[in-house]
């Protein structure tokens, strides 16, 4: 089981990103079509502006019943450990284990 405090803050970025994604969408846009140097590196200041946990590159994933932020897999919001206990007493529908 990870932290609380790992999870809340996990959280709270969430909320932040949320909040300035637009921000950071219709900066990038206008970066885009504008052609002077200049004029990119002003548009390239009001992206550093919003607080750096607003990045999406800052968001972790999650494992949707531990917390854990290793080993997760896409398609079930699963780290592998909870995956495999899932699969061994068969509560996952569809999904077969694998032992050699």
């Amino acid at each position: 089981m990870a932290r609380k405090s790992w999870i809340q803050r996990e959280k709270k970025r969430e909320n932040l990103e949320q909040k300035y994604r637009l921000i950071r969408r219709s900066s990038k846009k206008e970066r885009c079509k504008v052609g002077l140097l200049n004029d990119q590196r002003k548009i390239h200041g009001k992206l550093q502006s919003p607080p750096r946990n607003s990045s999406p590159t800052r968001l972790r994933r999650r494992c949707f019943s531990t917390g854990r932020a290793r080993a997760n897999y896409r398609d079930f919001g699963l780290s592998g450990h909870s995956l495999r206990e899932m699969i061994n007493r068969c509560l996952l529908p569809g999904v077969t284990g694998s032992s050699w």
